[in-house]
């Protein structure tokens, strides 16, 4: 009987009786589900991508965890016994002291002036690296001198030394209005500048970083700013989890106690990812409103069979065929429909999203959305969500039709018109 239900399903989804409307129709029904599911697997693949670039160019430029001194100007005085504090705790992979301030950039004898971001750092101290930056300074590919001028090197963001027309070997004068001095004659606030040379520019694939960053070592920094040589703005920790980076901040606030304040990198780009994980949603939201549409093609092509087979399906129930198996005939139309629709529609989503990332074909402007490319990337759990729902959207949408030709009564159906 099963073999008979499947053989008579299938007919009925290629009817030629009176031309090929009907098996049009049911093509139209697939290319709709087709549609659907190929604009959802790849939309959720760019946001997706787009989420986990981010996460990993934020995670290879920042440490997952700061430690802050409470008071004014961000500085943590006798640095060694609070890093003393948090080596060596569960989870922490590597810590370091760092210097963090904002200052202004300018290349030798320009008026052009960019405002940046400078860090002081020490490679050498962390077990691992913290960031990209020194890693490669590890690697040999940067270093901070020695250089040609006598100068303290600088190593520049790519972006920001395009910005600057600064080149390797080019001196630049920052100038840092955290430690401001106050002129003898006029009485008059000025920045503390100094001379570098940059050494090298780095490029994390993050244009935010890229164009403000700048790196030169502690001993320089703490000069910079006046700071003392066991003063520095905080602790960076690195733990093995970045994910459970807001457990070990919430140990470390309570051991640390209320002199001190903690921040992860989830805190810190808190709204990107929210806004991230929003778009994403009425994104999903608002796709899956096409494969609904794609739903009532199926739902139109079985009312459409059953309406043109009326008579067959009287002269069928008159012959003993049960009403469940000329519901179990309507299902399997409607089921072959979402199936056939969505394999296609995967198998084009999965295309679609392999060529965007492989040959990188949509360029986007860093200074809008932080990346150059499209970044994307397939969750297998979104793909095996989309399938499925897809899928169990087509079946629900057989019911009504196959249930109105089950009802059908042999005598009027066959008296059908």
């Amino acid at each position: 009987m099963r073999r008979l239900e499947w053989y008579i399903a299938r007919r009925y989804l290629a009817s030629r009786r009176k031309g090929r409307f009907l098996s049009l129709i049911t093509l139209i029904a697939v290319g709709g589900v087709f549609l659907g599911v190929t604009a959802l697997i790849t939309v959720i693949g760019v946001m997706t991508g787009l989420q986990r670039d981010l996460q990993s160019k934020i995670l290879g430029s920042n440490p997952h965890i700061y430690v802050f001194e409470a008071g004014s100007g961000l500085r943590a005085g006798d640095w060694r016994r609070l890093l003393g504090r948090v080596v060596g705790r569960d989870g922490v992979v590597a810590a370091e002291p760092f210097i963090m301030t904002n200052v202004a950039v300018l290349l030798a004898n320009s008026t052009y002036v960019k405002p940046g971001t400078l860090f002081g750092i020490d490679p050498d101290i962390a077990a691992q690296p913290m960031t990209v930056v020194e890693d490669s300074i590890r690697a040999g590919a940067l270093s901070f001198g020695p250089t040609h001028s006598g100068l303290p090197g600088i190593l520049m963001g790519r972006d920001l030394a395009l910005a600057l027309g600064v080149l390797p070997g080019d001196s630049v004068v920052v100038a840092s209005f955290e430690n401001l001095r106050y002129d003898a004659f006029t009485g008059n606030p000025m920045p503390v500048t100094r001379w570098f040379e940059v050494t090298g520019t780095f490029k994390t694939g993050m244009f935010e970083y890229d164009n403000t960053n700048m790196y030169v070592s502690m001993p320089v920094a703490q000069e910079l700013l006046g700071f003392p040589a066991d003063t520095v703005t905080g602790i960076a920790i690195n733990v093995a989890d970045a994910w459970r980076a807001d457990q070990l901040a919430d140990e470390l606030s309570t051991e640390l106690g209320p002199r001190f304040y903690i921040r992860t990198w989830m805190e810190l780009n808190g709204p990107l990812f929210s806004a991230l994980k929003l778009e994403k949603l009425a994104m999903t939201v608002i796709l899956f409103m096409i494969v609904l549409v794609a739903a009532f093609n199926i739902v139109s092509t079985l009312i459409m069979v059953v309406a043109d087979k009326t008579r067959e399906i009287g002269i069928l129930k008159s012959m003993g065929l049960t009403r469940r198996a000329v519901l179990r005939i309507f299902m399997l139309q409607g089921i072959t429909i979402g199936i056939i629709g969505t394999a296609l529609g995967a198998l084009g989503g999965v295309t679609l999203v392999w060529a965007l990332d492989h040959y990188r074909l949509i360029k986007l402007p860093g200074s809008v959305y932080f990346v150059e490319w499209l970044p994307v990337a397939l969750d297998a759990t979104d793909f095996v969500l989309i399938v499925v729902t897809s899928v169990a959207i087509a079946f629900v949408a057989t019911i009504y039709p196959a249930r109105q030709a089950s009802r059908l009564l042999p005598v009027e159906a066959i008296r059908h018109e």
